[in-house]
């Protein structure tokens, strides 16, 4: 009997010239971390694919469902693993052809990239073409557009056969890209956006700011929940919560009540960036969406902009709630997004929220309180929760040194 393994696809790394081996590599590190527990035999490079084996001999459809979700994965086909033998992978053919569902026409697709073989791709299309033509003498053959192809490839002394395959997340693997810090809510755009930025290869460590202690800590847990449902992907590994709910009600005393929003969000980002600055990250992530909100105004994000010195990514900016709330069902964070808390965004919020601030005001209410002593105090409360998803993720070594009584108490 032959065995059944999953066969990787990619595209977008096919495409890179000589550090190729660099990002399968790390394609095949993190299908390992997100394939613990089902009992992986192998993960190796084979000639343009992924060869996923199993201690068991038999992939199963959940197992290619995990693979799917890894980023860098283009598709992902479970495959007859078979020898050179004409007559086991023929056989294999047509029990592909028959798990493939219900269908009325079919083609073969061979391909060899092993030229030591004696057949040609021609030999094995007539070949297995004429078997499965007996096996299923109702079915017609049709060369384009037929509803099942039979894939069956001759590689490094191997024949896969295969015909179902499941769609991919595509894009790059995590940690390919360096690393960004992403400021996480509770709500569906932040983890739609972390998702996003690290389906580039980033790897993303997320700051939730919570309303603590003038709210419950519901928010912290939802965003646990978050990196949880996050996990298949394997881009996080590290949660940092900043407290700040008392900040909030000094910046509320403090500034004019329009501009509050954009004072907390430049507070935010100025903690934030400490944050990036010891993780040794490259950029900043939000889930602004441009004119969702009204601190998502050109105006206003400018305002927020100039607190950070390094890059600040919005994945989101064009996408409107619709095509935002559709990913968060993809990726698994829709149900737990639906669940109201109160946190940060919820707190000390104007009546009537300035819309296209003018710079001079914002400096203005910048400095009618001491920020940089904020800023100092905040990074100083900050806790964190670290998580096992992210081979590529590397604590700061001073971060974890200066935290390290804070981590117990955050579990």
């Amino acid at each position: 009997m032959s065995k059944r393994v999953c066969l990787v696809h990619y595209h977008e790394i096919g495409l890179k010239g000589k550090n190729r081996a660099t990002f399968e590599n790390q394609l095949v590190n993190n299908l390992h971390r997100a394939l613990r527990g089902h009992g992986v035999e192998t993960v190796k490079r084979v000639s343009g694919h992924i060869l996923v084996s199993f201690a068991s001999g038999q992939a199963t459809m959940e197992e290619a469902r995990v693979i799917s979700q890894v980023p860098g994965v283009a598709r992902v086909s479970l495959a007859y693993l078979c020898g050179l033998d004409e007559a086991e992978y023929c056989a294999a053919a047509v029990k592909a052809l028959g798990e493939a569902g219900p269908f009325e026409t079919f083609k073969v697709h061979a391909r060899r990239s092993s030229t030591s073989y004696e057949l040609h791709t021609l030999d094995i299309h007539q070949l297995v073409g004429g078997v499965l033509c007996e096996a299923y003498p109702t079915k017609k053959v049709r060369m384009h557009d037929p509803d099942v192809i039979v894939y069956v490839l001759v590689v490094q002394g191997n024949v896969y056969v295969y015909a179902a395959s499941m769609v991919g997340v595509g894009g790059l693997p995590v940690g390919t890209a360096g690393k960004v810090v992403t400021l996480l809510s509770s709500g569906f755009d932040s983890p739609v956006a972390t998702w996003m930025v690290g389906r580039r290869g980033a790897v993303c460590v997320p700051v939730h700011f919570s309303g603590r202690p003038m709210t419950a800590d519901t928010s912290e847990g939802l965003c646990r929940d978050i990196v949880e449902a996050l996990q298949p992907a394997g881009l996080i590994g590290r949660l940092y919560v900043v407290p700040f709910g008392e900040r909030q009600r000094e910046i509320s005393l403090a500034v004019p009540q329009s501009l509050r929003i954009i004072t907390y969000r430049r507070v935010m980002l100025a903690v934030a960036e400490r944050i990036a600055q010891l993780e040794g990250a490259k950029a900043l992530v939000t889930g602004e969406s441009l004119g969702q909100v009204a601190s998502q105004t050109l105006d206003n994000i400018a305002a927020v902009n100039e607190i950070a010195s390094m890059p600040i990514l919005r994945p989101l900016i064009g996408s409107d709630k619709m095509e935002i709330m559709r990913r968060a069902e993809q990726i698994g964070t829709h149900e737990i997004s639906s669940q109201s808390a109160e946190d940060c965004c919820t707190l000390f919020m104007p009546r009537r929220p300035e819309t296209h601030a003018r710079i001079d005001a914002v400096h203005e209410a910048w400095d009618s309180f001491d920020h940089d002593a904020m800023i100092e105090q905040l990074v100083n409360a900050v806790e964190y929760q670290d998580f096992d998803h992210c081979p590529s993720y590397k604590p700061p070594r001073n971060m974890r040194a200066w935290h390290r009584e804070l981590a117990p108490a955050f579990e």
